[in-house]
């Protein structure tokens, strides 16, 4: 086996230097649940900034990628749901924060194009309401479409269950979420894991993330790291 086909198992210090101020990130997680909270908490601590955030939302103020946001790291948010996020409200409303509220369906439908190489998808959701503003409105056999363009990243950070050391990623319950389709959308897919079993562990049934679209593990809360220096 090709040691290119092993992927790095790195600290979460070491994994969010990839990312640069002025990055484009993902983060998975839906609320609480699939949260790479290892990885955002080291976001936080190297201070990056001027981040454009696509999550499904911004969870809570003091709570997860909801701390970027609080913390000014983020200039422009693209989401389903803000509205438990105070200061998110509150930054938009003062002009220190850019902010495109997507339908749910919709953005993770821009995600998964993004991540297959697709020109974008039509939908009617939004159609003569604010969502169509600025946007290609088509019409096909009578019905009318906005034209939904494509989302991608420079680095998305994904929450999975167990990972093997080629990168391929199983996930528990509904911490399933988004990760799995913003794991095919980034430059970079950084995922944070609850364990990393050897090669042949993981019941191949159960992958649900191919290792050849996951570039570092981190373990939560580093401790695979740790127990390694």
């Amino acid at each position: 086996m090709s040691r290119s086909m092993i992927k790095p198992v790195v600290s979460a210090k070491e994994a969010v230097q990839t990312i640069k101020p002025g990055n484009a990130i993902m983060v998975g997680g839906f609320n609480y649940g699939g949260i790479p909270y290892t990885l955002v908490d080291a976001l936080i601590e190297a201070g990056t900034d001027n981040l454009t955030m696509i999550s499904n939302d911004t969870i809570y103020a003091d709570v997860g990628h909801g701390k970027l946001v609080a913390n000014g790291r983020v200039k422009k948010v693209i989401a389903s749901h803000v509205g438990l996020n105070k200061k998110t409200g509150e930054l938009f409303n003062a002009g220190k924060l850019e902010l495109e509220l997507v339908p749910q369906g919709t953005f993770v439908e821009r995600i998964r194009c993004g991540g297959f190489g697709l020109g974008g998808f039509l939908t009617p959701t939004g159609v003569g309401t604010v969502v169509e503003e600025g946007k290609q409105v088509m019409e096909v056999e009578g019905k009318k479409y906005i034209l939904e363009l494509p989302l991608r990243a420079d680095v998305a950070l994904i929450r999975a269950h167990k990972a093997d050391r080629m990168g391929n990623l199983t996930y528990l319950g509904t911490n399933r979420n988004f990760n799995p389709t913003m794991a095919t959308a980034a430059n970079v897919v950084i995922a944070e894991v609850d364990s990393i079993v050897d090669i042949g562990e993981l019941d191949p049934n159960e992958i649900v993330t191919p290792g050849i679209l996951v570039d570092l593990l981190v373990v939560k809360g580093d401790s695979y790291y740790a127990a390694r220096t």
